[in-house]
């Protein structure tokens, strides 16, 4: 049985990320094997969950996944209790699909619970009407509380409660405005917990005595106990290795930080070791390295610093060149390029990346266009693009994906670099074929 409750909130801002990693904390504390669970291809919110459970961020993405995935994924992945994250409003989805891979999406296909976090700083008894509209918008949806943040005084909590009285939602929490819990943000949101360790780390005991102080821990608890009994067994990667293993060094540190949990575990199953490399301070790649694994993150934030490691650039290179296989996604691409804003990149791509004002995001159907070291052609794909840069040429002479009509990234036999972030658990035959490619090279 695995207790579990869904984090929502009327939209982006009302506070889920402090309060769902504050609860997490806040459980953990009390001896609860909680596990933190992020609904769409959020990379950075996860870094938290990790943070304060001491387990391995996990997404939960229909799209990305499947429908069909997600409880299996669920159950591989928890612990004890979940806390859920959601992402934007509760009924906020793919665009044009009347809500898929909502958070009330994957609440409905879970089975579970949620709690609604409104921010109450600028309402009083309207917040009310907006918690009622939010428990009456889609009866398959279950709200079974809420957690009022930002109050201003005990009479602001007063009047918001005597609102929802009548409306028979319980109030799970009430949170003052406070100065001293703070996660600092930047173009695509949070600053990743990797790029912030000692800050963050000394944060969680605030975070943690934030919520036991005004949130009803029991209640909580109690909510998520009070789920459905799930059926269906844990996802698994679905093989089982027995010859000799190989290395792959995955980008990390603080430049790279985005990178799915089930990726590595996928690899490990297909008979490969994931290795860190940080390409901030490492000079060279790890002894017996058979493949390279570049993830997203923000090297253009550490442009300068990337640059200056002459020795790791070109060791990077020489095993590009050599047939090494590498799959690069978003930073990864960048990573490759000539040049990223004006300085010297890895340079196995003849293309040069900059920052843009524009942002490029969204779901993405993406298809094989040739033959390539992930795919055949005509391989179909769900994955994600989350990005403010620009490549030029946007593709080589074979690109990695074409989806709109339109070609993007770069990619032979041994290379895949793309703007594209692919769930691999969605997508198992990626691991299997990278996997494949680098046990052929070692």
């Amino acid at each position: 049985m695995v207790a579990r409750v869904v984090i929502a909130a009327p939209g982006s801002g009302h506070g889920k990320t402090t309060i769902a990693a504050g609860l997490m904390a806040a459980l953990r504390a009390r001896g609860i094997d909680v596990s933190g669970h992020k609904v769409g291809p959020d990379f950075i919110d996860p870094s938290y969950h990790a943070l304060a459970t001491g387990r391995p961020p996990r997404n939960l993405d229909p799209f990305l996944q499947s429908e069909e995935l997600l409880v299996p994924l669920l159950l591989h992945g928890a612990g004890e209790l979940a806390v859920i994250e959601g992402v934007m409003g509760l009924f906020d989805g793919a665009l044009g699909t009347e809500g898929f891979a909502s958070t009330a999406h994957v609440a409905r296909l879970l089975d579970a619970p949620v709690v609604l976090v409104v921010d109450a700083s600028a309402a009083s008894r309207s917040v009310a009407a907006t918690v009622l509209g939010f428990a009456t918008y889609d009866p398959r949806v279950r709200l079974a509380g809420v957690i009022l943040n930002k109050l201003g005084s005990q009479r602001h909590e007063d009047e918001i409660r005597a609102a929802l009285a009548p409306t028979g939602i319980p109030v799970l929490g009430a949170l003052r405005r406070t100065d001293d819990i703070h996660a600092p943000s930047r173009h695509l949101g949070l600053v990743p917990v990797a790029e912030r360790a000692a800050e963050s780390q000394r944060l969680l005991p605030k975070l943690a005595a934030w919520i036991s102080e005004g949130v009803d821990l029991e209640a909580v608890v109690r909510v998520a106990r009070g789920a459905s009994r799930l059926s269906g067994q844990p996802w698994s990667p679905g093989v089982s290795w027995d010859g000799p293993r190989k290395v792959v060094a995955a980008a990390a540190g603080e430049a790279f930080t985005f990178r799915y949990t089930e990726t590595v575990e996928l690899l490990a199953a297909h008979g490969v070791d994931v290795v860190d490399l940080d390409p901030l301070r490492d000079k060279a790649l790890p002894e017996g390295c058979a493949g390279l694994y570049f993830g997203g993150g923000f090297p253009e934030v550490h442009v300068e610093e990337l640059s200056a490691n002459v020795p790791l650039r070109e060791e990077i290179a020489a095993a590009v060149h050599s047939g090494m296989p590498v799959v690069a996604e978003c930073a990864g691409l960048l990573y490759l390029c000539r040049e990223l804003d004006g300085q010297p990149m890895v340079g196995v791509l003849d293309a040069v990346a900059r920052m843009t004002k524009r942002g490029a995001l969204g779901y993405r159907r993406a298809v094989t266009p040739q033959p390539h070291l992930l795919g055949e052609a005509g391989d179909r794909v769900t994955g994600h693009e989350f990005h403010r840069t620009e490549v030029l040429p946007r593709h080589g002479k074979t690109p990695a994906w074409e989806w709109d009509g339109k070609a993007e990234g770069f990619a032979t036999p041994t290379l895949h670099a793309s703007y594209l972030h692919v769930h691999w658990a969605g997508h198992p035959s990626l691991a299997r074929r990278f996997a494949d490619a680098v046990h052929r090279h070692g």
